[in-house]
Order: C-alpha cells, then structure tokens, then sequence
C-alpha cells in the first residue's frame, strides 16, 4: 500500500515536473501578434514566405493578419492599439511623428525598398521614354499617396511638370483605377501587380516601363509600432524582425517559381503562372533587400518624394522615426 502511494506520489511529481518544463520551454510559443498590412499584395511576398515557411512559428508568434486597406487605416488601428505592428508606408510614421507625438510610431524593419507599380499603356511601347508622355493624360492615383507622388517624382525628374506638361488624374480611387483605364480614361495608368500583368493578359493594357525602377531606391513599406510597444517587447521585435529577414533571404536565394508556389496559399485565387510572372517582374527590379535596415540614404530620398508633391511641412529627424537596432541584430546572428 506504501508502495503504492509512493509510486502515484512519483507520477505525479513527473507530470507536474514536465508541465513545468514544457511550460518554460514553449513560453514564447504563446506570442500573438496583431499585424495590420496596408494591403494584400503578391508585392510583400518575403512577408508571406516568412509565415508559410514557418519562420514566424520557429519564432515563437502567431500572426493574426489583418488588411487594413490604406496607411491611414493602419496607422489608426496602431495608435488606438487595436494593432501590435503595423506594415505600411514609413511616410505615415513621418507625419506623426511630425504632429508631435510623444509615443509615435517607429519603423524597425523595412520590408520593400522601390515602387511596386508599373506604368501602363495602350499600346506596347518597346522604346518607351519617360519624355514621351508630354500632352498625355496619366491616371496617377490618390493625391498624397506615395504611388502617385513617387511617380510625380519620376515626371520631374524627366523634366516634366504634372497638369503643366501632362494631365495627372489624381482623383480616381485606387481600386478603380484600372476599370476606369479600361473604360476610356486616360492613356496610361499606373498600376500595382498582379494588376498589371492582368491586363497585358488580357490585352486591356501595355506595362511600358516601372516607376520603381526610375525613382530608384526608396523605403516603401515597411514595419512599425509605437515606441511603448517596442521598449516593452523588445525580445517580440528583435523575433519578429529576424522570420522577416528569413524571409528576405529566402526570396533573394529561390527562383520566382518556388517563391510564388510558397506564397500561393496566400492567393488562393490566383493562377500559379501569374503569380510566377508578377514575382519575377518585382524580382528583376530588385524590389526586394536582402536585409530590414532602413538606410538614412534611402529615408532622405522619400522624404525628397514627399516634399516635391508639396506634402511635408517639415523633414523628421531620421534617428528618431528609424530604428535599426533589431535589424542589425539579426543581421549579425543575435
């Protein structure tokens, strides 16, 4: 009987002695992460190798994903701490930042590094330049938003001056921007992947050249959260920055088609071939850096974007909206 109890004691000390364990050891497997993304968009691919891959899951965070459909959306749901991260335009953690917000948002991981939009025309156009389009109408996009403004960018640059030189539609809305090309309006349009391969499928449209390509480098979307947030979760960021690098590294060492059979799951409605073409057209751009450090070069440079449209009052302090301590991490195998 005394043997008995002494065996059932023992058991029972093992069960509690391994429940600890395993409660110590998959600690960090309880990490929830509220990402918020700007859009969904084969654009972000090292973001959707990162969680079908597992690297998100080797790091101890699960990914609650949301589309918040524009910075601005996103940037709230951060602020009102409805997101834990957010992933966007470094350009809207520059206006808060310049509103004067004590706990603004901190970009700590940069995920696109050129425009991801494409310039579409009627016609193929295999000499195509940028000074061609004198006394054209260009649907442009949203005013204000990067995708219009690094194409007015691109427009100077080449000497031309927007509804001075050329028509620059900025009143359609993104998501209507493509019906109303293939509706009649205007000669090009500018737009983002897969759309634009779409159309060519289709033979609605011609992509002629890529702003990305012609603006050159330029922080496009990247990561955020509030400086609170990142000083309390220091040990979630630097996690979190390191699958996003996964990530990256990936990209840079596999063929479009593996990349795009990886993130298929995430395009459940698109054809395998199309998602192919769209990868290696952002590819062969070099849209994707190999690591998540936001240089002060390339920060300056959207700065220079935003201030050409007219758009900034004033110029954030690069230190401060920019933090490159977990990217640095990672890139050293911390």
């Amino acid at each position: 009987m005394k043997r008995r109890k002494g065996l059932v004691l023992l058991l029972t000390l093992t069960l509690l002695l391994t429940l600890i364990l395993t409660g110590c050891a998959g600690g960090q497997k309880s990490s929830k992460v509220r990402l918020w993304e700007v859009t969904h968009s084969i654009f972000y691919a090292p973001q959707y190798v990162a969680i079908y891959e597992g690297y998100f899951e080797d790091e101890g965070i699960e990914i609650e994903l949301y589309n918040g459909g524009g910075a601005d959306k996103v940037m709230t749901a951060l602020l009102a701490g409805q997101a834990d991260i957010g992933f966007m335009g470094p350009e809207a953690s520059i206006y808060v930042y310049n509103e004067g917000k004590e706990d603004h948002a901190v970009v700590f991981a940069q995920l696109t590094q050129k425009d991801g939009s494409f310039l579409v025309g009627r016609n193929p156009e295999p000499d195509f330049k940028w000074e061609n389009l004198a006394g054209k109408t260009i649907i442009g996009g949203r005013k204000g938003g990067v995708p219009a403004m690094t194409l007015e960018y691109v427009l100077r640059s080449h000497g031309l001056v927007p509804n001075e030189d050329l028509e620059f539609l900025t009143n359609i809305q993104f998501d209507l921007m493509a019906g109303a090309f293939t509706g009649g309006t205007g000669d090009y349009v500018a737009l983002f992947e897969p759309v634009a391969s779409s159309l060519e499928l289709e033979g609605s449209g011609y992509v002629v050249a890529s702003v990305g390509a012609a603006a050159g480098n330029v922080p496009y979307t990247a990561y955020a959260a509030k400086k609170s947030f990142i000083e309390k979760n220091e040990d979630l960021i630097l996690r979190f920055t390191r699958a996003i690098y996964k990530g990256q590294q990936f990209v840079k060492d596999n063929t479009p088609e593996k990349i795009a059979e990886v993130i298929k799951p995430a395009f459940p409605d698109s054809d395998l071939e199309l998602l192919t073409k769209v990868v290696k057209r952002y590819k062969d751009q070099d849209t994707w850096p190999d690591n998540p450090v936001m240089t002060k070069e390339s920060f300056e440079r959207l700065q220079d974007i935003i201030e050409t449209a007219g758009e900034l009052d004033k110029r954030a302090v690069y230190e401060d909206v920019i933090n490159n301590t977990f990217a640095n991490k990672v890139i050293n195998g911390k």
